[in-house]
């Protein structure tokens, strides 16, 4: 089965694709910010990996008690990652050291580098009490609410008398 092929017209190049084939726009961004991290390198030197630094994929959910925070950090050794509370706000930071190889690289596509998760709480947190534990490449950090923060069912009473009237 033969697809029909969208073209424009000439003098604006010619561009052949079939029709239903599109290219994820997510990965196009990527694409792109990895071309102009490597532009910005190639121009500003050892500054550039500081300035460039990329963000785990994360899970956030929040329970009655607390917020729990899992980010993906594949390879990562946890002497490698820093976690810091600071009020409201949860900053995870680290590197990922390139492996040195033997032979030619032929493609790669793994994140290295330094790496940034920055959250900001919604609520007013216990920052005494804050735990990470990392497993199978997954960080989880839990975060308790503070005890302000947490909902509490108010009881209704019955009321003897009647007010108004």
């Amino acid at each position: 089965m033969n697809m029909p092929v969208r073209r424009q017209q000439r003098g604006q190049g010619t561009v052949e694709r079939p029709r239903g084939w599109a290219r994820n726009p997510l990965l196009e961004f990527d694409d792109l910010i990895n071309q102009m991290g490597g532009l910005l390198e190639s121009t500003v030197g050892s500054a550039a990996p500081a300035i460039a630094a990329w963000t785990p994929s994360a899970d956030v959910t929040e329970s009655d008690d607390a917020y729990h925070i899992e980010l993906e950090l594949p390879g990562v050794d946890r002497k490698d990652v820093d976690i810091e509370i600071n009020g409201q706000e949860l900053a995870v930071t680290g590197e990922i050291k390139e492996r040195e190889r033997k032979g030619i690289m032929r493609h790669s596509s793994r994140r290295t580098g330094r790496f940034e998760y920055r959250l900001l709480l919604p609520s007013e947190v216990n920052t005494e009490d804050v735990s990470a534990s990392m497993s199978s490449g997954v960080l989880t950090i839990t975060v308790p609410k503070a005890a302000t923060a947490k909902p509490r069912h108010i009881e209704i009473t019955e009321s003897s008398e009647r007010q108004g009237g």
